[in-house]
Formats: C-alpha cells, sequence, structure tokens
C-alpha cells in the first residue's frame, strides 16, 4: 500500500491515499480502475480524469501488474519552469579533422579529456552540463540551482576553459581549441526528453539558439557573450565591442562582445555600478554614527562597525558615503573584497587588497613585481622576514633580496598573520586607518582569523573598521566595548519614490506607475534602482506599465539584474519552493487554510516546508497554524515565483484557487468577490470571471467606490467580448452596460463619449429585449447626457418616453425616476411651479427601504437628495427662504443616514449655497468634505448653474411685482 500512497503523493492527490488503502487497491488493482470507480471512492472529477491519466502513462492500460519501479516514472509532468538562464554553448575547433586523422579509440580518448575538462569547468562555476554533443557542450548557468552571479558565474567559466583546453596533454599531441558563445534570456527547461544514454533536460527559447551563433563567430579559445549577459556584468570583465551583427536564425541586429579577462575594478559593487551613483537617501542617521565612530578612532580610540543588513539594502553605498565625506581629510584606506567565488581561497580578500595597493599587473615581470611590492611595504616599518613571507603570500618568487625561511607549515602561517597584523599597526602610527571588509558573508576561514585578531589589537589605534555583511553571517565580536551593531533596515515610502525622482530626472514617469514601483520593491534600494531604470528603458509608457505589472507574467516584471539572486533564494527551498509558488499564484498574502486547501498536502506536510519558508526569509507569518496567515517579505520574491509557473500550471492553481474559495471560503465570496474574478479570468474561465466581475463590480458601486466598480464591470464586458458565444450573453451584457452607466458618470463628465456608447448599445439591446424594466434605465441614461449637454429639445423628447413608459410598467420606482428627469428640465425652463410639483410628486413616491439602491442605476444619486436640494433652490428664488432651509435640512439629514458621499455631495454643496445660516453652510460643505467622490463636480456644477438661473428668475419676478 505504501507503493499507492507514493505514486498518489506524487500526483499532489495524497489525500486519496486513506480511502484506496480501505478498499485494498494495490499496483495490481490500479490498471483496472475506471471512471465510475474512482467516482465511487469520493475522487473529484478533474482529479478523475488526472488519475486515469496518470494511470495510463504508467503503461498500465491492460491488466499486467506494474513492476514496483515503474511506479516512479508517474511524477507530475508539469516539472519544467520558466526561468532566466545563461547558456553556455562551446565547440571544439577542427573536430572533424581530428576524426580524419585518428583512430576511433584515440580520438575517443581527445573528446573524453576535452569533456572531462569542460565538466570540471562549468561545475567549478555552479553550472550545468546539460548536453553533451559530440565537439559541442552545452551547459546551463541558472538551472537547476539559480546562483546569485549566474552570468558572471558563466563568463568564468567559459575564460577559464579558454585557457585550460589548450594546456591538455592528449593523443592528438598539438593544442586543442575551443570557440564558447553565452547568452542570457527568459526560456523554458526542465522538460525530460528522450531516454536512456540520450536523455536531456532540454531548454525552449531564443537563448540557446543565440549562444550557439555567437560560439560560430568566436576566434579559438575565445569567449563571445550576447548584450543580455553583458548587462549583467557591468565593468566586473574587460570586454570588447564586436558592434552589431547579423546572425543566421536570430532576429534583427545582435550585439556582441569578446571577453578578455577580469577587470582590474576591485568592488563589486563600484563594477555594478557603472553610470555612477546615485545620491544617498534616508541614510542620515546611520552616517552620522559612523563619523562619530571615525571621530573617536581619529583620536586613537579604535572603533568596530558591525554593518548588516540584507542583499540590496544599501550597506556598499553607505560605505561609499563614509568614504566621499572624507575624501579630503588625511588618512590611509584599506579596503577588502570578500567573493562568492573564493569563499575557500585562503586570504583572499586581503591578498587582493596588497595586490592593488601594490598596482600589480597581469603583464608586470617578476621583479617588477617585487620592486612595486617593497613599495607599498615601505610605508611601513616591515622586517625582511615579514616582506618574505608576504611575498611569498602573494605568490611571488623570492629574487634572493629576502631571506630564505625554514619554517614548519603552521609555524609559516601563524608568521604570515602576525605580519599582516603589523602592517596593520605600523600604518595606523602615520595616519588614521579606514579599513573596509565588504561581504563578510563570503570571507574564507583564514581571513575570519586574521580578521579576529584585529578587531582585538584595534582598540587602542587610530583605526575604524566597518565590516559588512548579511544577516545570515554570525559576527563573533558583538558586545566588545568597542564594537558597534548596526542593521540597515528598508526605506520608506517617501524615500523611494525620492531615489525615484532622482533617477528619472527630466523623464517623464506617471504618479501610479511611481507607485506601483515603490510597492512593489519594498523599502530595498537596489530594488528601487533596478525596477526603475528598467522601467525608464521602456520604449513607452504601455511598456512601462508592462514592466511593473504582475499579470500574465510576473517574471517578466523583475529587473534581469534582480532575477538570479532572487531565483537562487528560492531554488535553495528544495521542496518548499512548490509551496511557494503556490502562494505567489494566491497574492501576497495568504492564509493556512486556503493554502493547505490548494496545496492538497497533509499538517505533517505543510507545516515543515512553510518554517523552512520562513527560516529562509521570504515569508512572515501571523498566527499559528491552522489560523495563521503569511505574507510575502518582498514583492519581487512571489513575481519570481509566480513566474517560473507555466501558462498551463498557472491556470490549474488558479482554478484549484478559486473552486476552494467558493467551496469553503463564502466570506470571501461574499466579500472579495473580485479576488475570485481575478482568479477564475487568470485561469482562464470567462464564463464564471464575468460573474464574480459582476458581483464585485456591483458591490463596489453600493459603497460608492466609482472608480472600482467601473474597473470591474470593464473587466467583465472585456471577457464577455472574447467568449466565442457571445450572443447568447446579451442579457448579461445589458445588466453590465445599465451598471456601468451611472458609476461611470460619477467618475467623468456625464457627456464624455464612453457614457454615450455604453447607453447607446445598451439601449440596443434593451430594444431587442422590449422589457420596459431594462429599457427604462437606458433611455434615462439617454436623457441625462442630453440634459447635461444642453439639449433641451432632446431631453424634452426623452421625458416623455420615460412618462410614457413608466406610465405602462405601473412600476413606482420608475414612475419616481420619470419626475426625477423632470424637474431639472421645468427648472431649466423656467416653470418654477411646474418643477415643484414634479419635486413633491417624486418625494411622495420616495421610500429609503424601496428606492434606495436606485442610484446604482439612475445618475450615481439618490432622487430624495437630489429631489430636496432641487426643491430648495426653487423655493429660494420664488421667495419663500424657510421654505428653502426645510427642504436643505431634510435633504442634509437624508444624505446624512445615508452616508452614501456619491449621493450627498451635490445635494450638500448646492444646499449650503442656499443656506441663510453659516451653520448650515458649514455643515453642509463638511459633510462633502468627509469623503469627497469623484466625478460629481459636473453635477455640482450644472447644479450651481441651474441655482443662479433660478435665482435671476426669481430677481426678475421680484422687480416685475
Amino acid at each position: 500500500m505504501q507503493q499507492i500512497a507514493d505514486w498518489l503523493k506524487n500526483l499532489g492527490m495524497s489525500e486519496y491515499a486513506e480511502r484506496f488503502a480501505e478498499d485494498h487497491i494495490d499496483l495490481a488493482v490500479l490498471p483496472d480502475l475506471t471512471d465510475q470507480d474512482l467516482e465511487k471512492l469520493g475522487v473529484l472529477l478533474g482529479d478523475r480524469r488526472k488519475m486515469l491519466r496518470a494511470i495510463r502513462e504508467l503503461g498500465c492500460e491492460t491488466s499486467a501488474t506494474p513492476h514496483p519501479s515503474a511506479v516512479s516514472v508517474a511524477q507530475p509532468k508539469d516539472a519544467a519552469e520558466r526561468r532566466q538562464l545563461t547558456v553556455m554553448f562551446c565547440d571544439l575547433v577542427g573536430s572533424t579533422d581530428l576524426s580524419a586523422r585518428f583512430d576511433p579509440e584515440d580520438l575517443r580518448a581527445i573528446i573524453g579529456a576535452y569533456h572531462h575538462c569542460c565538466a570540471t569547468a562549468v561545475e567549478r562555476n555552479g553550472g550545468f552540463v546539460a548536453k553533451y554533443m559530440g565537439d559541442g557542450v552545452l551547459a546551463y548557468f541558472g538551472y537547476p540551482q539559480a546562483h546569485e552571479h549566474d552570468a558572471e558565474r558563466a563568463v568564468r567559466a567559459g575564460l577559464a576553459l579558454g585557457q585550460a583546453v589548450p594546456m591538455l596533454r592528449t593523443p592528438a599531441g598539438s593544442p586543442l581549441h575551443v570557440r564558447i558563445g553565452i547568452a542570457t534570456g527568459v526560456v523554458v527547461v526542465g522538460d525530460l526528453i528522450g531516454a536512456g544514454a540520450a536523455q536531456e533536460q532540454a531548454v525552449v527559447g531564443e537563448t540557446p539558439n543565440l549562444a550557439a551563433r555567437l560560439q560560430a563567430i568566436a576566434e579559438s579559445d575565445a569567449v563571445v557573450i550576447a548584450e543580455s549577459t553583458r548587462r549583467l556584468l557591468g565593468n566586473i570583465f574587460e570586454l570588447r565591442n564586436l558592434g552589431t551583427l547579423n546572425l543566421k536564425g536570430i532576429a534583427g541586429p545582435a550585439r556582441a562582445w569578446t571577453a578578455l579577462r577580469r577587470s582590474s575594478v576591485a568592488s563589486r559593487f563600484d563594477a555594478l555600478h557603472t553610470s555612477g551613483l546615485t545620491p544617498l537617501v534616508g541614510r542620515e542617521e546611520e552616517s552620522e554614527l559612523l563619523l562619530r565612530r571615525w571621530s573617536r578612532a581619529r583620536e586613537g580610540e579604535g572603533q568596530v562597525v558591525l554593518l548588516s543588513g540584507e542583499a540590496g539594502i544599501g550597506k556598499s553605498r553607505l560605505t561609499a558615503a563614509v568614504l566621499e565625506h572624507l575624501a579630503a581629510e588625511p588618512h590611509t584606506r584599506l579596503r577588502y573584497y570578500c567573493s562568492p567565488h573564493h569563499a575557500d581561497s585562503a586570504l583572499y580578500p586581503i591578498i587582493g587588497q596588497m595586490e592593488r595597493a601594490a598596482g600589480l599587473s597581469h603583464d608586470d615581470t617578476p621583479e617588477m613585481k617585487l620592486d612595486k611590492l617593497d613599495s607599498v611595504l615601505a610605508q611601513a616599518p616591515t622586517s625582511s622576514r615579514d616582506a618574505a613571507l608576504l611575498a611569498e603570500m602573494l605568490s611571488l618568487r623570492n629574487d634572493g633580496r629576502y631571506p630564505g625561511l625554514e619554517l614548519a607549515p603552521e609555524q609559516r602561517r601563524q608568521r604570515t598573520l602576525e605580519a599582516l597584523i603589523s602592517q596593520v599597526v605600523g600604518l595606523a602610527h602615520h595616519n588614521p586607518v579606514l579599513m573596509i571588509f565588504e561581504d563578510a558573508h563570503w570571507i574564507d576561514p583564514t581571513s575570519l582569523e586574521v580578521l579576529g585578531r584585529t578587531v582585538d589589537r584595534i582598540a587602542t589605534l587610530k583605526i575604524l573598521l566597518i565590516v559588512t555583511f548579511r544577516p545570515e553571517f554570525v559576527a563573533p565580536w558583538v558586545g566588545q566595548p568597542h564594537v558597534t551593531t548596526l542593521t540597515l533596515n528598508r526605506l520608506g515610502q517617501r524615500e523611494a519614490a525620492a531615489i525615484i525622482a532622482r533617477l528619472v530626472e527630466n523623464k517623464q514617469l506617471s504618479a501610479d506607475v511611481t507607485a506601483e514601483i515603490v510597492e512593489r520593491t519594498d523599502g530595498i534600494p537596489l530594488f528601487v534602482e533596478e525596477m526603475t531604470k528598467a522601467v525608464l528603458e521602456a520604449e513607452s509608457e504601455d511598456a512601462a506599465r508592462r514592466t511593473t505589472a504582475s499579470v500574465p507574467s510576473m517574471a517578466l516584471a523583475v529587473p534581469a539584474s534582480l532575477h538570479a539572486s532572487l531565483m537562487a533564494r528560492l531554488d535553495r527551498l528544495g521542496p518548499a519552493k512548490k509551496l511557494a509558488q503556490i502562494g505567489a499564484a494566491i497574492g501576497r498574502e495568504f492564509s493556512h487554510a486556503l493554502l493547505a486547501s490548494v496545496a492538497r498536502e497533509t499538517e505533517a506536510e505543510l507545516e515543515p516546508a512553510l518554517d523552512r519558508l520562513i527560516q529562509a526569509g521570504l515569508l512572515f507569518r501571523q498566527g499559528r497554524p491552522p489560523h495563521a496567515n503569511y505574507l510575502f517579505k518582498h514583492a519581487l520574491v512571489q513575481d519570481v515565483a509566480y513566474g517560473t509557473l507555466l501558462r498551463a500550471k498557472r491556470c490549474e492553481l488558479h482554478e484549484r484557487i478559486a473552486s476552494a474559495l467558493e467551496q469553503q471560503f463564502l466570506d470571501v465570496c461574499e466579500a472579495q468577490p473580485e479576488v475570485l474574478a481575478r482568479h477564475y479570468t487568470q485561469a482562464g474561465l470567462g464564463s464564471q470571471a464575468i460573474r464574480y466581475w459582476q458581483r464585485a463590480g456591483n458591490r463596489a458601486a453600493r459603497r460608492s467606490a466609482n472608480k472600482e466598480a467601473v474597473a470591474h464591470f470593464r473587466n467583465a464586458l472585456e471577457l464577455l467580448e472574447a467568449l466565442p458565444d457571445k450572443a447568447a450573453h446579451a442579457e448579461q451584457e445589458l445588466q453590465l452596460l445599465i451598471a456601468l452607466g451611472p458609476a461611470l458618470m460619477t467618475t467623468t463628465s456625464s457627456a464624455a463619449p464612453e457614457i454615450g456608447r455604453v447607453y447607446a448599445r445598451a439601449r440596443e439591446l434593451a430594444g431587442h429585449a422590449q422589457r420596459v424594466a431594462d429599457l427604462f434605465p437606458t433611455v434615462w441614461g439617454a436623457w441625462l447626457i442630453a440634459y447635461t449637454s444642453g439639449d433641451i429639445l432632446t431631453s424634452s423628447r426623452l421625458l416623455d418616453e420615460l412618462f410614457s413608459m413608466a406610465k405602462t410598467s405601473g412600476d413606482s420606482a420608475l414612475v419616481l425616476q420619470a419626475h426625477h428627469a423632470a424637474w431639472p428640465i421645468f427648472t431649466t425652463t423656467g416653470a418654477l411651479a411646474t418643477a415643484r410639483n414634479h419635486i413633491a410628486s417624486g418625494l411622495a413616491i420616495y421610500r429609503r427601504d424601496k428606492h434606495g439602491d436606485q442610484a446604482l442605476q439612475f445618475g450615481g444619486h439618490d432622487p430624495a437628495v437630489c429631489g430636496y436640494a432641487s426643491d430648495a433652490i426653487v423655493a429660494a428664488a420664488m421667495g419663500y427662504p424657510d421654505e428653502a432651509v426645510r427642504q436643505m435640512q431634510k435633504g442634509l439629514g437624508l444624505a446624512r443616514d445615508l452616508d452614501h458621499p456619491a449621493h450627498a455631495c451635490p445635494g450638500a454643496v448646492v444646499c449650503s449655497r442656499t443656506a441663510s445660516d453659516s451653520s448650515r453652510a458649514t455643515e453642509s460643505t463638511g459633510l462633502c468634505k468627509r469623503r469627497p467622490p469623484d466625478g460629481h463636480k459636473a453635477w455640482i456644477r450644472r447644479w450651481s448653474r441651474q441655482r443662479n438661473d433660478v435665482a435671476r428668475m426669481g430677481k426678475r419676478r421680484a422687480s416685475a411685482h
């Protein structure tokens, strides 16, 4: 039975394991199961289809008992992923000639040595050899395990191969040579194709083709890289620009570079900021603390500052700001850079610092290098024995100028470390020393020992030591009196917006795009910078919005410069990565209960995986399972996790999420129908999505969230337009248009062309249906458009239609709205008594419990509030100020009771302008200011003009009397 349980687990259906065991279903029975059998077992329809397909894939169509090992073949077929990948294609030069010259066994030895050399270089740099193709080798950097600097690792491997292959000793008798091409891009990778020895994990996309074409144009032992790779390298390597090339099979011209060697730029931070540094933002307190510690150190009270923070938080930028501040002050700088590629190379950052200080170059002669070393050592008292040890540390051969040292290995090691400390102490006796040890989370053990000795020694020296590192590094010196711990937190929204503004300068970037960048980058300065640059590089505003958008492919929204480091964090999760992907599909926040329902895993499986995500710093958890809620720590991590999913898998997940919400989370369905609408939309299930978008729009309109209502209704109409049987949904389209019209009126002018189109289409559909209840709102909308545009003739004709339909229907609600349309026309044309009669008739019909929701269909405001406000205007103009105030008070009271600013604001403003005492004016204006609705300015202006016109009529009447 365990084999069946494992098989179900591989399918993601462990919840059925107990039922299979209870009915004694084992591997022998599995091939005979039918759809009816599975239904009796309680297997859901969708799961039955997947289960039967998996049985067929096992080769179980017959009743033969499968071999137990066959179960492993039934792993889900969704292992393939979308991801950013750096592809290296390596080709052996002259392989055809070699095959003609050598016996097959000798050729086998040559190719074998070449393949072994390639595999060693690729794997040493964190790559994966995907395929051997005779004289060609295809390697991936970024799959199956992403690393923070995959593009750099690929170029390192390529340069290493260019040096190593010609050095191979093979039966060829002469040096072998290679050509290497490297490209980076988004691909689909992970599909297993072929079988046995021919099986490989295929990659689909333009990137491998581009790498192969670049390899073809490379010179012997040269590495040619694509522009996509070049952008990720900064100035880490010296490159030669090959210009723009036309490559066979590649659409459009392609730029390419030859990678020559690693550059002399020591700092990764400097190398990756080729266009200069953005001004430091939001770190005033941290900067002041560092400068205070420098002041102490300068007076002989040595200080150590442990500067920690997550990747991209601004540690290196802060140290650069300190260096800028001290540029004019006499001091000695010692900068050490740890490397992710040399965490096991003893004294790597210290050797690098000394080589840079001495100015050693790769083309210097041995004697020149020793002369340069002597010059730099002369800056501090250095014995000849120490000089010999330091020259040996730098792998410089002693030409006789230093004494020979006969020391045991451990003794030699200890003396070298002492010599290094002596150098630092000697320098501090001449000038204050600023030491910066960057990225200590990558430090090698021997350098860590030197750093520890330095921390212990400098308490009484003129030295400030700043050590930067990420949270995973545990600094062993915390708590000492001269050691300060400083943790950098994320920036606030204002500071993030300030970085964006400085990067944008004179370019145009809309406020909503800026807000999207701020929201998605979570206060990480590097994320803010890279996302802003990606948006600025977009060719248009629409392209910029796509860059920041999360649908349809969040992976495309993540700048390539950040993708590798974020993907690396996900790949380290192991099986927990699947939960991160499911959570990403649910949203930035999700509940434990919903995740468990969608993931279809037991609590025993779920909790360890979630703990892993939390320990990795990817999720925050609030509460305790099973009542916990989770939040992605970084929006961009969510984007990358979601972006790895193929479209089919995304659709499946969104359908499962929507189905789970419908069946188990009725409160979400009721309170947040737009959530289900979004999931059904992304699942490609248009009919279900339309239903929930319509619910969401109606709910938003009832709450005066009219912009949201418009967006929801538009989403529904767009999906409806794409349905293959659109005509069959005419009734649904009509109801959507009738609901959209009033919502649009509150967010834009009633004369806007879109409103005219909405009501014209609605009237067309209602005309086909021949139902007064549907036709009436469309005619009312046409009346409103005509009236607000000043077309009294057309609006009067439409008014007659409204009264005719209302009387025919006998529906009091329609009669009320006919009067609602009548009183502004008669007020505008000067028939004030007739206008008041229509107002009185309408108010007599109005019942709040029966007609309180009419604003959702007619004009976006309450008819009674409108009636009281209009009556106040007319009464005042006719010389009845007390009556005007009473009507105003009724209007304000109803508006306040409705707590619906879309109803209250127009009437409140007009009432306030009619008020005879300042307290009422203040009350009505305050009601409007409390929650001002969108789009009612047009109403207020129209009613104000109406009030002024009526006031002028009143004055003329008074003069006549």
